[in-house]
């Protein structure tokens, strides 16, 4: 609720000043609550009246009752005869604010033997009652009802561009191909629930929501005007199912509101439907927007943006020759509505085949609209479980004849869905086992290509590959069939000639969430070989070609954990846990240095202990997941088992060192545990207290015992017993930074500053680099850390410290690719 808790009085100020702030609300009709006039500099006196009486009420309450009473007012003092109407009645509350046009029930102050001399907020009366029963009807059929919340862009709209004086009929918002997905959100919430259909049910059966709203868009005066829809809308009641039996008796299934259609007429109140016929087309192009994400994910109904299209077809063209379309035949087996086979012009060679019998009437439709394709060309076909045979014959002839076959660009944006994704991982999701292995293609090819089969896309790559032989494959895809570690035996068995291959951000196609590429690859299923490496051109968010990116295949047991796992101590004293997951940058974040990791981390074997004869290495794991930044082109790379020269480089042993003390990514804090990780002396910062551990600063300094600085790891020599730590110039600049934020928090907490270190209940002598973020920076409501802080000296000491650790990692970047952590 917007206004709540607020006086009427005060609510009926607010909306004046909040709405009508170009009107004069200040005038008195009568016992009306709330009138909304012209200012009369505005108009000419003898022209002068009003644009809205309304009944205001704190708090929420009963809209139509609301109504009723502001009826009963008016007519009890006879309010017509003394001022002009107004063109709207309407009342509001709170949360909402509705209108009705005045001449739609102005009838019923001629009512013959009524007793207007009654109490207008006796809603108990039998005159409330009465007039409650005569204008109902009115109020369901034409009131316009707008969330102050929800609808605020919208009611200021309507406020626009009805509220004129002389204005006769009502203006409502139009519908455009910018706004229906708006529209469509907040269908979902008024109109949806009040369909008499089972949702979950419905949705196994291929009946989506989107289809209802398409059927109320497109449609004028409740009747749908395009009759290829899978839902019509018939005046009070949708059809869908349409079908005439052998016998040539049509048949259809007939759905009912379970509201008497009320929500639904006052929804479409404020609309004016249908849109423009020159965006028709469009919207039901685009119903792939209307479809719920888990049914996107299996069915493969993800837009292809149309730059991404007419770049992919060029590309065809590079490798296939310029006049590929009339030579070769095009199979889009994923098509959804279509749109990946805009822009072919040879519509005898192409065929177009989709899970959803919906996508396929659309795509008919659509041809007799002047989309270039055959309608016998135009099918429904489950590729990932329905046999061959079940193709039209003509594509069959093709598919069957090797020679033809070589002729065959197999042409996709395939769909994307796996038995888990990182939302499962996370928690957040649930499992979508039952969407990637309950098919056929999935039991006859798991045992193949592994842990890949999870994954549509792979399944319908797989099928192609292996059961079209000699075909090109063209696809839209993220970058796993060439990198991710799971891929591996699909790397194994999928081996067709990837012959070019641009790359395009993610966050380019409607609905799609994450920083990651997606790659147009043209395969050569002729052709078997290894894929090992190749150069994509990349293109950025507006299409533009912005740069080249060397993508690399990635082989078992060659990745950054692998390495790791030969520096394990598990005899040593914990000083840390080390949390670690994946090996590319899209878990990176997962990576971090903690006292308390989670129980689950710990069931999952995602935690190493740091000891100190492991503390570098394990430094250096940590750096090299976060010295350089995630994008969403390296999103995919792979960290990985380097060569033996970080061995003897010290200096950058040292730096990777530094780099894991003061990076945000290093969660130690005091609160769960003695704190091992303060790198100075307390006479370095001017602890006002002994540390509780001087760990760091005696390692750094060389002064830990020999017998707890003895070598773990046979062929390397990470350590110099009784040698202090040498560190680059940009390292000893971040430890000057970090000895300066040290020193002003401890500084801070004395009385001097206000604070007594002994009973300030935030301030510890232990403080690590996150408690003292904490202590200046403070929490919000939700317990997040607070992103800034209001103490100006703190914030310019740790933005210095920041920015010379960013430096710092600029100056390791190039060994990351030098030791062969990371491939160029």
């Amino acid at each position: 609720m917007k206004y709540q808790n607020i006086r009427e009085e005060e609510l009926k100020n607010k909306i004046a000043q909040d709405y009508f702030g170009l009107y004069d609300c200040t005038k008195i009709i009568g016992n009306v609550d709330f009138c909304v006039c012209m200012h009369p500099s505005e108009i000419k006196p003898s022209e002068y009246h009003s644009l809205l009486w309304a009944e205001a009420k704190k708090g929420a309450s009963d809209i139509y009752k609301s109504i009723v009473q502001l009826v009963l007012t008016i007519g009890k003092a006879r309010t017509f005869d003394q001022h002009l109407p107004p063109a709207m009645l309407g009342a509001f509350d709170g949360e909402k604010i509705a209108f009705i046009p005045y001449n739609s029930i102005h009838e019923v102050f001629y009512i013959n033997d009524f007793n207007w001399n009654v109490t207008p907020s006796n809603h108990d009366s039998k005159e409330f009652k009465l007039i409650y029963a005569t204008i109902k009807t009115v109020i369901d059929r034409q009131s316009l009802l707008f969330n102050f919340l929800n609808d605020s862009r919208e009611l200021n709209t309507f406020i626009e561009h009805n509220f004129i004086v002389g204005k006769f009929g009502l203006s409502k918002t139009k519908i455009d191909k910018n706004n229906f997905m708006t529209i469509y959100n907040k269908w979902l919430h008024s109109v949806k629930p009040t369909i008499a259909v089972h949702w979950e049910l419905a949705k196994k059966t291929g009946i989506v929501d989107g289809d209802f709203f398409l059927a109320d868009l497109l449609s004028h005066e409740n009747s749908t005007l395009k009759e290829k829809l899978f839902v019509l809308l018939k005046r009070d009641y949708y059809e869908l199912d349409r079908e005439i039996d052998e016998a040539g008796i049509f048949s259809s299934k007939r759905l009912e509101f379970n509201d008497k259609q009320i929500a639904h007429t006052q929804f479409w109140n404020k609309y004016d439907r249908p849109p423009k016929a020159v965006y028709w087309d469009y919207i039901v192009e685009r119903r792939d927007l209307l479809v719920p994400q888990d049914i996107r994910e299996r069915t493969g109904s993800f837009f292809t943006p149309q730059m991404w299209v007419e770049l992919s077809q060029k590309y065809l063209a590079d490798v296939l020759g310029e006049d590929w379309q009339d030579e070769y035949y095009v199979w889009d087996c994923a098509a959804g509505t279509g749109n990946l086979l805009a822009g072919l012009t040879n519509k005898y060679n192409v065929w177009a085949s989709t899970l959803q019998k919906q996508d396929v009437d659309i795509m008919r439709d659509r041809i007799k609209s002047g989309a270039n394709l055959l309608d016998s060309h135009v099918f429904q076909f489950d590729f990932l479980n329905d046999d061959f045979s079940k193709l039209p014959t003509s594509l069959q002839d093709i598919i069957n004849n090797p020679e033809k076959r070589k002729k065959l660009v197999v042409y996709i944006n395939p769909p994307y869905a796996e038995a888990s994704n990182r939302d499962t991982v996370t928690g957040k999701g649930q499992n979508k086992s039952k969407v990637a292995t309950k098919t056929l293609i999935y039991a006859k090819y798991s045992g193949l290509i592994s842990t890949a089969a999870r994954e549509l896309f792979a399944q319908f790559l797989i099928r192609i590959y292996l059961e079209i032989d000699g075909c090109t494959i063209a696809e839209f895809s993220t970058l796993k069939t060439l990198q991710a570690p799971n891929f591996y035996k699909y790397r194994q068995s999928f081996k067709p000639k990837l012959e070019k291959i641009f790359l395009c951000p993610a966050k380019s196609f409607d609905n799609v969430k994450g920083a990651f590429p997606i790659g147009f690859k043209i395969w050569s299923n002729t052709v078997k070989i290894d894929f090992e490496s190749i150069i994509a051109k990349v293109y950025d968010v507006n299409g533009h070609l912005s740069s080249d990116k060397k993508i690399h295949a990635y082989n078992e047991r060659q990745f950054i954990i692998h390495w790791l796992r030969n520096f394990y101590d598990k005899k040593s004293e914990r000083i840390a846990y080390l949390r670690m997951i994946g090996t590319d940058f899209q878990n990176s974040q997962g990576v971090f240095i903690t006292n308390s990791p989670s129980k689950n981390d710990i069931r999952k074997s995602l935690t190493n202990l740091v000891t100190s004869k492991n503390i570098i290495p394990m430094s250096i794991y940590l750096t090299m997941r976060h010295c350089i930044k995630a994008t969403w082109l390296n999103d995919r790379d792979q960290f990985l088992y380097p060569n033996d020269g970080w061995k003897t480089d010290t200096e950058f042993q040292n730096d990777c060192l530094v780099f894991t003390l003061f990076h945000s990514q290093n969660k130690i804090t005091s609160k769960n545990g003695t704190n091992h990780w303060i790198p100075f002396t307390e006479q370095a910062v001017n602890a006002p207290e002994k540390f509780e551990s001087n760990f760091m600063s005696q390692f750094i300094n060389g002064k830990l015992k020999p017998d707890e600085n003895t070598k773990l790891f046979e062929d390397i020599q990470l350590y110099q017993c009784g040698k202090a730590l040498e560190f680059s110039p940009k390292a000893a600049q971040a430890f000057d930074a970090a000895r300066k934020l040290w020193r002003y928090y401890h500084q801070h907490a004395l009385p001097s500053f206000g604070g007594a270190f002994e009973g300030r209940s935030n301030y510890t002598v232990n403080a690590s680099l996150y408690d003292i973020r904490e202590y200046f920076q403070g929490r919000g409501t939700a317990g997040k850390m607070n992103s800034k802080s209001l103490d100006e000296t703190y914030t310019l000491l740790v933005a210095d410290l920041r920015e010379i650790l960013k430096q710092l990692a600029e100056h390791i970047e190039p060994k990351v690719y030098k030791y062969g952590f990371l491939k160029v």
